[in-house]
C-alpha cells in the first residue's frame, strides 16, 4: 500500500514510519520541507496528484512552547491552517481513500472537566497562550468531518495526550517537561550537583504516552473498518482521544526520571513558582473500546527516551 506521511521527520511522524515499515508491503512516501512546502497549495496539489497515495497520515505541524506561541501567533495559526487545508483538499480532489489527522489535547477548553472527554470540544474558552494553534487544530478536525459529510470521504482524527520519546526536543529553554527533566537530571549527575530544584509544588497530575504507542494507535484507527469507526463516533464529533490512562504527579515523574538517569542527589520543589493546571488527563475509553491499549510503561519509555537523549547530545 502506498502511504504518504506528512511530517515524517517529527517525533510522531518518524514513529509512524517505524510502525508502517514493519509491513514490507507498505510503500512509504516522504518529502522534506525543502522538497515540498506544505503551505503552498499548488505544490501540494501537484504532489498528491503525481504520487496518488492510498492513505495519508497528517502529522506535519508548526509546533512550539508557550513563548513561541505568544511571540509568533500569526505563524502558528496561518501555517497550521494552510497545511491542513491544502493536504485535506488535495486528498479529496485526488480520491485518496483514507486520511488520519493528528491534533493535540490543547483543543479542549481551559477549565474542562477531568478526565477530558471528546464531547468537551467547543464547550468553553481555550487556554489563551496557545489559542491560535488550538483553533487551527480544531479546524483540522472540522475539515475532516466536513469533507466526510459533504463528499463521503473517510478522514479521521486523533487527539494525543502529552507525548515523549525518540526524536523529542531536549532544548534547555523551550522543551516539554519530560525532555527538560531528562536533561536537567543528566547534567546534575554529570556535574555532581547535590540538588535538582523543580518549579512548583510537584503535586499537579499529568499523563504521558510514549511516541511508539501513539503511532500504533494511529495505525489502528486508520485501519479500522468504517462501520466500526462510525459506530463509536458521530459525524460532527468524530475525533478520538489517545492517552495512557495513567496519571502521576510531577513529583512521581521527577523521582522516576532521577532513577532512570541514575541521579543520586535530592529533589527540591520551588513552591513560589506556578503549578499550572492541577490535573490534565484524557478520557481514552473511546479508543480502548475500539480495541487499542498502550504497551510501553512509563519507566520503560523513559529509559528509551534517556538513551535517545544520550545519542542526541553525544
Amino acid at each position: 500500500m502506498k502511504i504518504y506521511i506528512a511530517g515524517h521527520k517529527g517525533m510522531v511522524g518518524s514513529a509512524i514510519v517505524r510502525q508502517l515499515k514493519a509491513d514490507p508491503e507498505n510503500i512509504i512516501i516522504k518529502r522534506t520541507h525543502a522538497e515540498l512546502d506544505l503551505t503552498n497549495q499548488a505544490a501540494v496539489q501537484e504532489f498528491i496528484e503525481q504520487e496518488k497515495p492510498e492513505q495519508i497520515y497528517l502529522s506535519a505541524a508548526k509546533v512550539g512552547g508557550i513563548h513561541a506561541n505568544n511571540t509568533y501567533p500569526a505563524d502558528f495559526i496561518y501555517q497550521n491552517l494552510m497545511i491542513e487545508a491544502n493536504i485535506i483538499h488535495a486528498a479529496y480532489s485526488n480520491s485518496v481513500k483514507k486520511l488520519l489527522f493528528l491534533g493535540s489535547s490543547c483543543i479542549y477548553p481551559k477549565h474542562v472537566n477531568q478526565p477530558m472527554r471528546e464531547d468537551a470540544l467547543l464547550t468553553d474558552t481555550l487556554e489563551p497562550t496557545n489559542e491560535p494553534y488550538a483553533v487551527a487544530k480544531i479546524a483540522g478536525i472540522k475539515l475532516c468531518e466536513s469533507y466526510n459529510r459533504q463528499y463521503e470521504t473517510d478522514y479521521r482524527s486523533v487527539m494525543p495526550t502529552n507525548l515523549y520519546g525518540p526524536g523529542d526536543n531536549y532544548h534547555r529553554e523551550n522543551s516539554h517537561v519530560i525532555p527538560a527533566l531528562i536533561r536537567r537530571f543528566h547534567e546534575a549527575k554529570e556535574q555532581c550537583q547535590p540538588t535538582v530544584t523543580i518549579w512548583g509544588s510537584g503535586t499537579p497530575y499529568r499523563e504521558f504516552l510514549y511516541v511508539d504507542d501513539i503511532a500504533s494507535a494511529c495505525v489502528h484507527i486508520m485501519n479500522l473498518d468504517q462501520e466500526d469507526y462510525q459506530q463509536h463516533t458521530q459525524p460532527m464529533l468524530s475525533h478520538i482521544n489517545v492517552g495512557s490512562g495513567e496519571e502521576l504527579t510531577i513529583r512521581q515523574l521527577a523521582d522516576t526520571i532521577a532513577r532512570v538517569t541514575n541521579y543520586k542527589g535530592t529533589i527540591a520543589f520551588d513552591k513560589t513558582k506556578p503549578d499550572g493546571t492541577p490535573q490534565k488527563l484524557m478520557d481514552s475509553s473511546r479508543i480502548n473500546n475500539l480495541g487499542w491499549q498502550p504497551t510501553i510503561s512509563l519507566e520503560e519509555g523513559l529509559t528509551l527516551a534517556y538513551n535517545d537523549f544520550l545519542n542526541t547530545v553525544n
